[in-house]
């Protein structure tokens, strides 16, 4: 079972996310455990205050460094053993491949900031490998966390109905997945490709298999 610790401050923001779909019943067959903590509980300000004004002036606020510290330490002390992973545009951009090397792991943690992110010493006094999903900017982390869950997830064994799924999903091969259809054959003058329904599976393989290069070609850079 992967372990995955959310240190969040917004919690109530996976109370939907967890339950639904794959990710909840993968919870449900003990295949993934996600574990949220409130980062506000760690802070030693009586108001659960976890932020400040950056030194040197500048817009917004940043996630001090003592509630960061004093959460991780907590977990540690606790039993946590696995790999720390920091939210944040400025990381390394989340992949399939990267997907697939977070799977094989016991643990995680996913760190989400907010405001306008986090006090550098945060990086620089933890082993954090900071990870973005993506060339823009979010409000917060938790959309990033959740993305980060419910591709990991996806991965991990009997998580989906069918074992051979990921292996033929997008990105799984570097290349986007070809197109797909279902009934009705004819809808709106619009028809299933003929090769799709004429039996020959060398010639439906040879035909995704070109109708996959074509689109990977047409919407990304060569793999």
């Amino acid at each position: 079972m992967l372990t995955i610790d959310v240190l969040t401050l917004f919690p109530e923001a996976f109370s939907g996310f967890l339950g639904a779909s794959i990710l909840g019943l993968a919870r449900q067959r003990g295949i993934i455990d996600v574990r949220l903590h409130n980062l506000r509980d760690f802070s030693a300000d009586k108001h659960h205050k976890v932020d400040d004004r950056p030194f040197g002036g500048g817009p917004g606020m940043l996630i001090c460094p003592e509630p960061v510290f004093r959460a991780v330490e907590w977990l540690e002390s606790h039993g946590f053993q696995g790999r720390r992973i920091l939210l944040t545009p400025a990381g390394r951009t989340f992949d399939q491949k990267f997907a697939q090397e977070l799977s094989g792991e016991k643990r995680l943690l996913l760190l989400c900031g907010h405001y306008e992110g986090f006090d550098h010493r945060i990086v620089e006094g933890m082993k954090w490998e900071e990870v973005s999903v993506g060339d823009y900017v979010l409000s917060g982390g938790e959309p990033a966390a959740m993305a980060i869950v419910d591709a990991v997830t996806r991965l991990l064994p009997e998580a989906l109905g069918d074992p051979d799924s990921p292996k033929d999903e997008s990105f799984s091969d570097g290349k986007l997945e070809y197109p797909q259809y279902t009934r009705p054959r004819e809808f709106r003058g619009m028809s299933v490709p003929e090769v799709l329904v004429g039996g020959n599976h060398a010639e439906i393989r040879k035909w995704r298999e070109e109708e996959s290069k074509r689109r990977t070609s047409s919407r990304r850079k060569s793999p």
